[in-house]
């Protein structure tokens, strides 16, 4: 596995610990499909939440948040799509972002964007 690979899961895993620290609870992790991928899907109280991870081990080209533009976005819309085709929900659903910047603290956005 390249170091970049193990580097994204372990980034991953990082913000799962931390989220549930916070009270989210998982529901799945890396749900693949032809459109996209999700890192983890979590439940936030009633919300089912669809999160991306990002890590950016130097700012020089922007932070992490900055990373996720709106290409990135509408994959992540997809992929959603996708994930509620197949485990229907009736229930709030919620796109965030954790970006883990060069060691420092995770930076958590909440509904970071909208599928609309």
């Amino acid at each position: 596995m390249a170091r970049t690979q193990q580097d994204g899961q372990r980034s991953e895993r990082q913000a799962e610990d931390w989220l549930r620290s916070r009270g989210l609870v998982l529901v799945a992790r890396n749900h693949r499909c032809r459109q996209g991928e999700i890192d983890l899907v979590m439940r936030d109280g009633d919300t089912l939440v669809f999160i991306e991870v990002r890590l950016r081990r130097h700012t020089g080209f922007g932070g992490a948040i900055a990373s996720v533009d709106r290409r990135k976005q509408q994959r992540l819309i997809a992929a959603a799509r996708h994930w509620l085709h197949r485990h229907p929900w009736d229930g709030p659903c919620r796109f965030d972002v954790v970006g883990l910047d060069g060691g420092q603290e995770p930076e958590w956005i909440r509904n970071a964007f909208d599928a609309g």
